[in-house]
Formats: structure tokens, C-alpha cells, sequence
């Protein structure tokens, strides 16, 4: 890799570390709202990160560069299918971690979050045919066995968790097959979803059931602030996963669950098995034997048979 290359790498690994902590903190924020309905939120969620970004198309001067784009979705049927199946995905797992949040299932949220990742790996190798070198493989199946020890011990199909997991994991797909300026691709996502997200709230309206008209003014800030929330590590995600392979985001993704699955047990007091414990311990460990990979370290104990071999397409 070349300086250039390796600048751009760790510029993408920066980016996608500070959305990723955004992330891990973002429980703290919902629930302040937690009488709010999850799909109400949603709707300002989408709504309001609409208004964000345009805002910061226009304040950019990039106002050009959406309407090109927009001609360039119209006439490749194929880039505008992306970008509708990223609008998609990304309001399925809004609403599922909203409502995971704030019904006390933060801990399952993370568990999500935790085999989101391998979600990525198992994409990377399979569509983007990306490679994983020896030591990068035995740290996924170390985390996987984590993974899978948490799930046994759930006790029962961890719905949310999958659901988290798997729209993400294809949410972060998308992104790489678009290949749309990060602020362009997300102001074109949210404006995909917010007309049916304004039906939404002119419907609660009407029948008098929404909780913004009635809120006090602190609430509605927070609901209007929701749309910064939600863009800026959206923004900084998009940045960062075009600048790092595939499997990469899938590591990192590991800062976020963790951060929530701490808020979970310290501060939310919900409750942390055995279970839980070892999964931290085998995640942890698979954070550190992917980042020396590519060192002297462990390459130099890597098997013989399996010396300069790689796995995936």
C-alpha cells in the first residue's frame, strides 16, 4: 500500500471509530424520549436528518452534485435500487433499536451489534469477494464461538439482535455497491423515506394522538435534534466505509455494542451473565490477534501450510 493508500486507510479507520462510538452512546439519547412511540420517533428521526443534510448540501454548495445525481439514480435503475434498499434497511434498524432502548433490551441491542459484524465478514468474502488473512480468520471464529455462546445462553430466538444484525450488515453492503459521495447518498436515503414519514405524522396529527404538538419545548428539541444525531455518524460511517475494506468496519463495529452493552449493566442496571462475560472476553481477544494480523508477530507463527494463504473467493 502506498503512502496515499495508507493515509486514506486511516483516514476511513478514524471516520468509522467516531460513528461507531456515536453509536454506542446514541441509548443515552432515546431515552430521554422513551415515552415516545418508536415509530414516531422514527418518523422525526427520518424527518429531521432530511433537513440536516440538505441543509449541509446547500451550506456545501454541493446542490448541484444531488441534482446529478438524482439524474444519474433516474436513468441506472440498478444505483437507485441501492440506494432505495439503503433507505430501507437503515429505517428497519432505526426503529428496532429505538424500541429495543427504550423497552430495557439494550444488552440484547449489543448482541446484535456483536454478530453484526460477521454479518459484514461473511458479505465482504462472499459478494465483494475481499480476502482474510490466517490470524483474521481465527479471530472471526473466535468471536463467532462468543457470539454463539451469548445466543445459546439468550435462551430463546434473539429476534432483535438478528434483526439489528442483519440490516445493518446489509445497510453497510449497500453503501460499498452505491459508491455515492457519503452527504449526496445520505440526504438521498432520508429523502426516499421522508414523504412516508411525513404521511406519518400528518396521520398522528389529524387523529390528535402525536406527541409533538403536545410536548414541552425541551422534547420537541430533542425530537428535532434527532436528525443531527442520527446524520453526523451516519456521515462520518459512509466516509470511513469507503476508505476501508469491508471486513475492517466489521471489526470495528465491536467499539458500539460495547459501549452500549456497558451503559446496559452500569448504568441501566439490566442484567449480565457468565455468558456475557465470556463473549466480552472472546471479542476482545479477536479485536487483538485481527489488529496484529499483519505483524511480524503472528505472522511469523503462522503455519506453514497456510503461509502467505488467504481465505475467501
Amino acid at each position: 500500500m502506498n503512502r496515499t493508500g495508507m493515509s486514506e486507510y486511516k483516514i476511513g479507520v478514524i471516520y468509522t471509530s467516531i460513528a461507531y462510538i456515536a453509536w454506542g452512546v446514541l441509548p443515552l439519547y432515546w431515552k430521554l424520549i422513551d415515552k415516545i412511540s418508536a415509530i414516531e420517533i422514527l418518523a422525526h428521526r427520518v424527518v429531521w436528518s432530511f433537513v440536516f443534510v440538505l441543509g449541509i448540501v446547500f451550506l456545501t454548495k454541493k446542490g448541484n452534485s444531488l441534482i446529478e445525481s438524482l439524474k444519474f439514480l433516474l436513468k441506472n435503475r440498478i444505483s437507485l435500487v441501492w440506494v432505495i434498499a439503503s433507505s430501507i434497511l437503515i429505517s428497519i434498524n432505526w426503529v428496532t433499536y429505538i424500541w429495543a432502548v427504550n423497552s430495557e433490551h439494550i444488552i440484547e441491542a449489543s448482541l446484535g451489534y456483536y454478530i453484526n459484524p460477521l454479518i459484514s465478514v461473511l458479505l465482504g468474502i462472499i459478494v465483494l469477494k475481499e480476502r482474510l488473512l490466517f490470524w483474521q480468520a481465527i479471530s472471526f471464529i473466535i468471536a463467532g464461538v462468543g457470539v454463539l455462546i451469548l445466543t445459546i445462553q439468550y435462551g430463546s430466538f434473539p429476534w432483535v439482535a438478528v434483526t439489528l444484525a442483519l440490516s445493518f450488515g446489509f445497510y453497510g453492503l449497500t453503501k460499498k455497491l452505491t459508491k455515492l459521495d457519503s452527504l449526496i447518498g445520505l440526504t438521498l436515503e432520508t429523502m426516499v423515506v421522508t414523504p412516508i414519514a411525513l404521511l406519518y405524522l400528518l396521520f398522528l396529527y389529524r387523529g390528535g394522538v402525536d406527541a409533538f404538538s403536545s410536548a414541552n419545548l425541551d422534547v420537541k428539541l430533542l425530537l428535532i435534534g434527532a436528525g443531527m444525531a442520527t446524520a453526523l455518524p451516519l456521515l462520518w460511517f459512509a466516509s470511513g466505509a469507503k476508505r476501508i475494506p469491508l471486513s475492517m468496519i466489521g471489526i470495528l463495529q465491536y467499539i458500539a455494542p460495547t459501549i452500549s452493552l456497558i451503559l446496559g449493566v452500569f448504568l441501566y442496571h439490566e442484567h449480565f451473565s457468565k455468558a456475557h462475560l465470556i463473549t466480552f472476553i472472546c471479542i476482545w481477544l479477536a479485536l487483538l490477534i485481527y489488529s496484529l494480523s499483519n505483524t511480524k508477530m503472528l505472522t511469523s507463527i503462522q503455519p506453514k501450510f497456510q503461509k502467505n494463504k488467504s481465505f475467501g473467493a
